[in-house]
């Protein structure tokens, strides 16, 4: 955020406002980590999942 505005906010006393827009903003920040995590996790399990089946059908190949 701007030194400027934050400066300007301040001087107005308008801290109510600045913490909310802080607040908003690192809430939202975190959200997108989140997801983000989320995503990589869903991959990683999925790979995980292509793997096992691919053990079975290797393994099931073998019994007959």
């Amino acid at each position: 955020m701007n030194l400027e505005v934050m400066k300007s906010v301040i001087e107005r006393g308008d801290l109510a406002h600045l913490a909310l827009l802080m607040w908003a903003t690192s809430s939202s920040g975190l959200l997108v980590w989140s997801l983000k995590e989320l995503a990589a996790a869903n991959r990683r399990f999925d790979d995980f999942v292509r793997e096992i089946a691919s053990l079975n059908r290797l393994f099931s190949r073998g019994d007959q």
